[in-house]
C-alpha cells in the first residue's frame, strides 16, 4: 500500500469539475506545477533521478530533532495536525454535553495531556492485569491469558484481528496471527554484526530500567529469561517475506480443530479471554508458527511466563502511563531505533491519539472546513481516467492470454472508489471519556471497539467504512474488500496543485491512484478475485509469464544498497515497487490520452512528459535519518524514498527519451531487461 508514505493538507479555491473524463479541470492560468530551478544540474537523471529532481531542493534541508526523515510529505503532516488542532482544541475549550463529539475529543485530548493525573495514578491502572498475571497457576491459565493481551493490545504471542474473510469477502471474520516479540521483527534477534548486537544489548538494558522505572523488581537474570523466551517465540516467527503473502497463508479452522493449531493448550479459555466464546471458526494466517508454540508454552515454566507477560504489559503500555515511562520507551523505540533526538511535542501526540481513536468525529469537521465538494469531483475524474488507462494497457498486454485478460478486466471493472470522507461518519457509540483519566479513556475506547467487533462477528461486512480517516496523510488498497481509498487530506501539492496543468498532477496524485490500482494486480492482489475473494483466475503459462517478470524487478531492487553492509529487500518490498512500476506507467499513459491527440504545452522549459515524470520523484522529496532507513529495510514493506523515485523510471521507456538516458548512465537498463508487466 501507499499508505505509510503520504501526505496530508487542504485544497482551497477549487473551480468547477469538467464531466469529460478525457481531461481533469485545470486552473485558468496554467504553471508547471514544478520548480524547475530546483533541479541539481549538477547530476545526470540517467544516474540519479531522485537527486537531479530534488537533490537541491534538499541540500540545505536538517531533519527535526522529533523526526527520524523529513520532507516535503512531512510538512504536509505537521500543517495538517495544526489544522486538526484548531478543531481539537475549540472542543477542549468549550463546555459541552456529556456524551456529545465535541465533549469527548475535547476531553481525550486534554487527559492526554493532564501528566499529573496521569503521573500520580502511576502503575495504578494495570493493577487489575498484573492480579491477571499473578494469580496464573498453568499453562492453560498463561494460555487463556493470552486471549486477555489479545483483547487490550498487550502483544500477545497468539494475536487475534477482524476483517473480512478472504475467501468469504461477505462477512466478518477472526484471524490469528503471530506476536509475541519486542524487537520490531525476528530477525532484530538472529542477524549477527556488531549494529544488531548493540541494539540487541540496547533493548535488554531498556528492559531492566522500565522494570525499574515501574517499580516492578527485576533483575538482569530476569530480563535474560524474558529476552531468552522471546528469542524462542522469534525463532518461530514466519519470516516476513512470508506473512506478507496472504492469500497463501490463509487457513481456516473450525473451532473444535483449534488444538490442531496449537494442541495442549485451553482454546475456550483463549477465547473467554478475548470476549469470543463460539466463533464457529478462525482464520489463521501464522500456521506453522502456531504449530511450533505449544511446545515453547510446554516447556516454559508458569513462573517464566508470568515474567515474561508482566514485561510485556508494561512494554505495551508504558507511553499512556507516566512520563517517565513514556520517556523511557521513546528512548528505545524511537531514540535508538530510528535516531529520533526528542519526542514530538505533546499537543500533536495528543492530535495523534484523538485521530487515531475518534477520528471520524474530527474528520466531520475537517471536511466540512477544508474539503469542498469540487475537490472530490475532480479525484473522481481522476480516478476514472487511471482506471480506463490500465483497461487500455490490460487490453493490448502482449505476454497475457486472452483468458487471463477477462478475468483481470473484471477485477478491474468492481474496483471501488473511495474519494474524501466516508458516506456516514461513525458515532464511536460506548466510547466514555473523562478529561482526567486518560488510561481508562484509552481502555474505554479498546473495550468499547473490541465489543464492536465482537456484536459483528459473522455478520455482514459493511463496504462502506473506511479504515482511514479523512485528515489522515494516507492512501490504501483492499484486496478483501477490492477498494481503493483517497481520503482528502491527500489533495494538495506535491501531490495534486489545482494551478498546476495536468502533467505534475498524473506524476502525482495520479501515479497514487495507479499505485492504489496497481495492488489490486501485483503478486499479491492479483490472487484475489473482484469480489475479494481468494481464487486463483491465471493461467499456468501467465501466471509464469508473471513471475519472470516480478523476479526481474525483484533483483533490480536488490542492487539497490543505501549502506555498504545492507541493501533493499526486492522481495519483501515487491507489492509496493510492482505498485509504484504501474503507478508511473500508468498514470503517464493517463496524460498521454488526455491530452486527445495535442501537443502538450512545454512550461518552464519543460515538456509534459518531464513534467510527469518530476511530478512523480517530487511526491518522494524527503532526508531520512540512517537509524530510521536500516528500521525500513528491516521492517517496512516500501521501499527507500530515492528508490521509489529511481526504482521504477528506469524501467519506462518514455522516461529515457525524455531525459536523454544513455547506457553510459547508472540507471541505464537495456531494453530486454526493462520490466513492463501492466
Amino acid at each position: 500500500m501507499f499508505r505509510r508514505m503520504a501526505v496530508v493538507g487542504l485544497i482551497v479555491g477549487l473551480t468547477a469539475c469538467q464531466d469529460d473524463k478525457g481531461s481533469p479541470l485545470v486552473a485558468d492560468t496554467q504553471i508547471s506545477g514544478f520548480d524547475a530551478s530546483e533541479l541539481d544540474l549538477s547530476v545526470s537523471p540517467g544516474d540519479d533521478f531522485f537527486a537531479y529532481a530534488n537533490g537541491k531542493a534538499l541540500a540545505n534541508v536538517e531533519i527535526p530533532a522529533d523526526k527520524s526523515r523529513y520532507g516535503a510529505m512531512d510538512v504536509l503532516r505537521d500543517n495538517s495536525d495544526a489544522q486538526v488542532r484548531d478543531i481539537i482544541e475549540e472542543s477542549a475549550a468549550g463546555a459541552f454535553p456529556s456524551g456529545s463529539d465535541q465533549q469527548r475529543v475535547g476531553d481525550l485530548y486534554s487527559s492526554f495531556l493532564d501528566w499529573e493525573s496521569r503521573d500520580a495514578r502511576a502503575l495504578a491502572p494495570l493493577g487489575p492485569f498484573l492480579d491477571k498475571i499473578d494469580a496464573l497457576q498453568s499453562h492453560d491459565d498463561v494460555f487463556s491469558y493470552f486471549g486477555v493481551a489479545a483483547r487490550y493490545g498487550f502483544n500477545s504471542p497468539v494475536e487475534i484481528w477482524q476483517y473480512a474473510d478472504a475467501k468469504e469477502p461477505g462477512i466478518y471474520a477472526f484471524y490469528l496471527s503471530q506476536g509475541g516479540i519486542g524487537l520490531p521483527d525476528r530477525e532484530y534477534y538472529f542477524k549477527d554484526d556488531p549494529k544488531s548486537e548493540r541494539i540487541r544489548e540496547q533493548y535488554r538494558a531498556y528492559m531492566l530500567e522500565l522494570h525499574q522505572i515501574a517499580g516492578i523488581a527485576t533483575d538482569a537474570a530476569a530480563v535474560r529469561k524474558i529476552y531468552d523466551l522471546e528469542v524462542a517465540i522469534a525463532e518461530q516467527h514466519l519470516v516476513k517475506e512470508r506473512m506478507r503473502r496472504f492469500a497463501d497463508n490463509y487457513r481456516r479452522i473450525e473451532q473444535q480443530d483449534l488444538p490442531e493449531l496449537v494442541g495442549g493448550v485451553n482454546w475456550s479459555g483463549y477465547l473467554d479471554g478475548f470476549g469470543l466464546e463460539n466463533p464457529g471458526y478462525l482464520v489463521s494466517i501464522s500456521s506453522d508458527y502456531f504449530n511450533a508454540l505449544g511446545a515453547i508454552i510446554e516447556k516454559t515454566s508458569v513462573e517464566d511466563w508470568q515474567t515474561y507477560l508482566r514485561w510485556h504489559l508494561i512494554n505495551a503500555e508504558a507511553s499512556l502511563l507516566t512520563q517517565a515511562m513514556d520517556q523511557r520507551r521513546f528512548e528505545f523505540y524511537r531514540k535508538t531505533l530510528s535516531g529520533v533526538e526528542q519526542q514530538l511535542p505533546d499537543w500533536q501526540r495528543a492530535v495523534g491519539v484523538v485521530g487515531r481513536s475518534l477520528g471520524e468525529l474530527v474528520g466531520k469537521v475537517y471536511v466540512e472546513r477544508h474539503f469542498p465538494p469540487e475537490a472530490k469531483a475532480r479525484m473522481e475524474a481522476l480516478v476514472a481516467n487511471l482506471i480506463d488507462a490500465y483497461r487500455d494497457s490490460i487490453t493490448q498486454l502482449e505476454w497475457m492470454s486472452d483468458a487471463t485478460k477477462i478475468e483481470a478486466l473484471d477485477k478491474l471493472s468492481k474496483f471501488k472508489p473511495m474519494i474524501g470522507y466516508p458516506d456516514v461518519f461513525r458515532d464511536y457509540a460506548g466510547a466514555v471519556i473523562k478529561a482526567d483519566d486518560y488510561y481508562g479513556n484509552r481502555l474505554g475506547l479498546v473495550e468499547a471497539e473490541r465489543n464492536r467487533d465482537i456484536a459483528r462477528h459473522g455478520a455482514k461486512v459493511d463496504r462502506t467504512e473506511w479504515g482511514m480517516t479523512p485528515q489522515t496523510v494516507n492512501a490504501y488498497y483492499s484486496p478483501v474488500l477490492n477498494v481503493i481509498v483517497f481520503p482528502a487530506a491527500i489533495l494538495q501539492p506535491p501531490f495534486f496543485n489545482l494551478d498546476a496543468e495536468d502533467a505534475v498532477n498524473y506524476g502525482g496524485i495520479g501515479a497514487v491512484i495507479g499505485h492504489e490500482i496497481g495492488h489490486g494486480l501485483d503478486d499479491s492482489g492479483s490472487k484475489f478475485d473482484g469480489d475479494g475473494a481468494i481464487r486463483n483466475w491465471w493461467t499456468d503459462e501467465d501466471a509464469a509469464q508473471f513471475e519472470v517478470r516480478t523476479n526481474s524487478l525483484i533483483a533490480q531492487y536488490a542492487d539497490f544498497c543505501p549502506f555498504d553492509d545492507l541493501c533493499t529487500n526486492g522481495e519483501f518490498t515487491l507489492g509496493e515497487n510492482i505498485g509504484d512500476l504501474g503507478g508511473i506507467t500508468i498514470a503517464l499513459r493517463a496524460y498521454q490520452a488526455s491530452l486527445k491527440g495535442e501537443e502538450a504545452p512545454e512550461l518552464d522549459g519543460l515538456t509534459g512528459v518531464q513534467r510527469v515524470f518530476l511530478g512523480f520523484a517530487q511526491i518522494w522529496r524527503a532526508k531520512m535519518r540512517d537509524e530510521a532507513m536500516r528500521q525500513l529495510i528491516a521492517t517496512n514493506p516500501h521501499s527507500p524514498s530515492q528508490y521509489r523515485a529511481n526504482g521504477p523510471v528506469r524501467n519506462v521507456p518514455e522516461w529515457y527519451e525524455a531525459f536523454n538516458v544513455t547506457p553510459d548512465n547508472a540507471l541505464y537498463l537495456p531494453p530486454e531487461q526493462r520490466v513492463k508487466i501492466w
